[in-house]
């Protein structure tokens, strides 16, 4: 069983910033790709942002420059630091890891998600 916790959520000034951090925990043997995703009313899931085990790196283009993501590989840790935060920003954001268990099983992992909401 694995699970991931997210935690850094919710309520910001436009213009603010916000850490998000999500762990996961369980029979981990090893945790490929990680990646943030986001929600917002009545608009479809996207893919924020996504990192590899080695440090690569993608994002969508609103967040380029403003949100980075980043892993600790020994705590099994994905992280979304997200700078001048914008109304548009406001969602649930979730976390997902590509995860290999101590059994080999191989599927992806989510989270419960974080609200983050941006006041203007």
């Amino acid at each position: 069983q694995v699970q991931l916790v997210e935690s850094g959520g919710g309520l910001v000034q436009a213009g603010g910033s916000l850490r998000l951090s999500c762990a996961a925990s369980g029979s981990i043997a090893s945790i490929y790709s990680m990646g943030w995703y986001r929600q917002a009313p009545g608009k479809q899931r996207e893919l924020v942002a996504s990192i590899t085990r080695s440090g690569s790196t993608s994002y969508v283009d609103s967040v380029k420059g403003r949100f980075t993501i980043s892993r600790d590989n020994a705590k099994n840790t994905v992280y979304l630091q997200m700078n001048s935060l914008k109304p548009e920003d406001t969602a649930v954001y979730s976390c997902n890891a590509d995860v290999i268990t101590t059994t080999m099983r191989h599927f992806t992992s989510w989270g419960q998600g974080t609200q983050v909401t941006v006041s203007s």
